[in-house]
């Protein structure tokens, strides 16, 4: 007889079927990412629906409320989710959305804050269209 059934029949080796999935402690969010609020997501929302695009806006292009939430600072600071702009697709990430030219924040953050002005310029624009004291 073959080590492996030997193993197999007194319950040492476990098949790949019978292995549970792990299931995520931190509710679905990645390594320490704080979870999004109601007020920040009501947030996110108001820098979609009145704003949309702030890159596109300073760039005198159409925008769209279909937007990406970029953090600036990361994801896990106190305060992360409210640092955060209102970019489409294209601005957000090279080579995604509709118009692949779009020079992105990703991975061109100095050549994009060099056209569209500092990441901290572009959320001050930001409270000032929606009326937030800075």
């Amino acid at each position: 007889m073959k080590r492996t059934a030997i193993l197999q029949r007194t319950g040492f080796v476990r098949r790949a079927r019978d292995k549970q999935p792990k299931a995520r402690a931190s509710g679905g969010l990645k390594g320490r990412q704080r979870a999004v609020s109601a007020a920040e997501a009501a947030y996110w929302d108001r820098l979609a629906s009145e704003i949309g695009c702030i890159a596109c806006r300073v760039a005198g292009m159409t925008t769209s409320d279909y937007v990406s939430i970029h953090h600036i600072d990361g994801r896990t600071k106190p305060g992360c989710h409210l640092n955060v702009l209102p970019l489409c697709a294209g601005h957000h990430q090279q080579g995604t959305g509709n118009d692949k030219s779009l020079v992105a924040v990703h991975p061109n953050k100095a050549r994009f804050e060099q056209l569209y002005g500092t990441q901290a310029e572009l959320r001050a624009l930001c409270h000032q269209r929606l009326g937030i004291a800075a």
